[in-house]
């Protein structure tokens, strides 16, 4: 048994270290002095985080993709809320039924999503729009939601709601003072999926950004195919804190929501 515990040990070790050395290169070569990519870096310095603050290019569609990013975040938040809970009082069959077109997303290969995104948007004129981005990356992050208020849903006894139902309560206070504290977990982790996955997509952004509306991501993937100097990796590594931070954030908060 202490044999294989080893080996499993070891198992855990390397598969940790092949998942993490490409982050490693990338935060490294952020700091190279050399003026394109080259492992292991001649010098380190911050030349490229300089380069990138002071790009109109690249902080243009930063700010695009924060803008989006928290558009969805409120939009997808509200509507994949009320998805769950609509959800969680359906019978079985409808309920399996609607859960299956909400979370359709997340099953189909995103490039499907977005050809179908491409050709109803382009309908509308919202090819090359901010707007068009918020309602794609919404699509996108609504299913998260749902699943993250869904798992909360599941362990909430609905009798406290008709308790405070029964003594008076209106439904939007029940609501309010009752279910939103014991699911609140759930929706700030969904809230938290839902602007990692605005803020990192890419291939919907490839369709529908246009001339006009550059995220983050497409800027990256055009930077990777025609310019390839270290700016990138400083982008790369600034997006690797913007995502771990809140996903350490979650990690101590929910502890803490358990306890109370």
């Amino acid at each position: 048994m202490m044999a294989i515990e080893r080996l499993m040990r070891v198992a855990v070790a390397l598969i940790l270290l092949v998942m993490i050395a490409p982050i490693v290169v990338v935060v490294l070569l952020s700091f190279s002095s050399a003026s394109y990519l080259t492992f292991p870096p001649p010098a380190f310095g911050v030349r490229w985080y300089q380069g990138y603050l002071t790009s109109r290019d690249w902080l243009a569609a930063t700010w695009l993709s924060i803008h989006v990013a928290v558009a969805v975040v409120a939009l997808s938040t509200v509507l994949g809320t009320l998805a769950a809970m609509g959800l969680a009082r359906l019978p079985w069959v409808a309920r399996m039924l609607a859960t299956g077109l909400i979370l359709s997303p997340l099953i189909m290969p995103v490039i499907i999503v977005a050809i179908g995104l491409y050709y109803a948007f382009a309908r509308l004129g919202l090819v090359g729009t901010p707007l068009g981005l918020v309602l794609a990356h919404t699509c996108l992050a609504v299913p998260f939601v749902v699943t993250s208020v869904g798992a909360s849903l599941a362990r909430f006894d609905r009798r406290l709601e008709m308790a405070a139902l029964g003594l008076g309560a209106t439904p939007w206070g029940t609501f309010r003072q009752v279910t939103l504290p014991l699911i609140r977990p759930g929706v700030l982790v969904g809230a938290l999926f839902a602007f990692i996955t605005s803020l990192d997509e890419l291939v919907v952004s490839l369709f529908l950004s246009g001339a006009n509306a550059v995220t983050l991501p497409r800027r990256m993937w055009e930077d990777l195919r025609y310019a390839l100097d270290p700016t990138i990796a400083a982008v790369s590594t600034l997006t690797i804190v913007a995502t771990v931070l809140p996903l350490l954030w979650v990690h101590w908060f929910k502890p803490r929501s358990s306890g109370d």
